[in-house]
């Protein structure tokens, strides 16, 4: 029997490169997000079995009324991502951090708790966390307490959860449509900038991040780990 892979946030950028691969490898795939349109336009362009399902992770009662009406699965992938709380910290705006920690954090954790009672004993939780949270960049401090705090909770996780293995898979900077609202000229910019600067000398793709994300989720060796696919971002040393 195929496996069953829920990813949720699955509508775009990584969280789509994930279950198109998941899809390629024969598994059936789950994707939620809040444009039923995009997850539409996304299962029909996955190649796969790719299912698509309307699940707004902001709302309680929605996430309730999905886990009540849903199978068991065996992976879980959360790839709900975020860009409220960037921005230079001497004028970083509170409550906008507060909600990239609403937006980010609690959906995550709100999903794992609703999900754990249909996950596979042998199974696994993924986070898609970023390189933010130690890669020192300037005005990154709100994103990197975002991502910071999931990823402290992947090794205690691990061992409260056991045999359910939980991982997280840290990004880089990678070309998705997190990046869209600066303009194109801004945004090439900034790939070019880091580009510049990152040991591979370029920045990344959906489809690399989702590579680790598989890897994570199926190798039942690997628990508790956050694993970086960031091009070297977080080294001591660039290029």
């Amino acid at each position: 029997m195929a496996e069953r892979v829920l990813v949720c946030g699955g509508s775009s950028g990584i969280g789509a490169a994930t279950a198109a691969l998941f899809a390629g490898r024969g598994a059936d795939v789950v994707i939620t997000g809040r444009s039923e349109e995009r997850l539409a336009k996304t299962a029909a362009n996955s190649g796969g079995n790719v299912t698509a399902r309307r699940m707004d992770a902001a709302s309680a009662q929605e996430v309730a009324d999905f886990f009540a009406a849903d199978a068991s699965y065996d992976h879980l992938v959360l790839a709900l991502s975020g860009a409220a709380g960037a921005g230079a910290f001497a004028t970083l705006d509170l409550g906008d951090l507060r909600n990239g920690f609403e937006a980010k954090f609690w959906l995550h954790l709100r999903l794992v708790q609703a999900a754990l009672p249909h996950l596979a004993e042998g199974g696994s939780v993924t986070f898609i966390t970023a390189s933010s949270a130690r890669a020192a960049l300037p005005g990154t401090a709100g994103l990197a307490a975002i991502n910071g705090a999931l990823e402290a909770m992947v090794r205690p996780l691990a061992i409260e959860l056991a045999p359910r293995r939980v991982n997280a898979v840290s990004p880089g900077v990678i070309e998705t449509p997190w990046w869209d609202a600066l303009p194109e000229a801004q945004r090439r910019a900034v790939f070019a900038e880091h580009a510049a600067a990152l040991p591979v000398g370029r920045v990344g793709r959906p489809e690399e991040v989702a590579e680790a994300v598989v890897l994570a989720a199926t190798n039942g060796f690997i628990t508790g780990q956050v694993i970086e696919c960031n091009g070297g971002l977080t080294l001591p040393a660039g290029r």
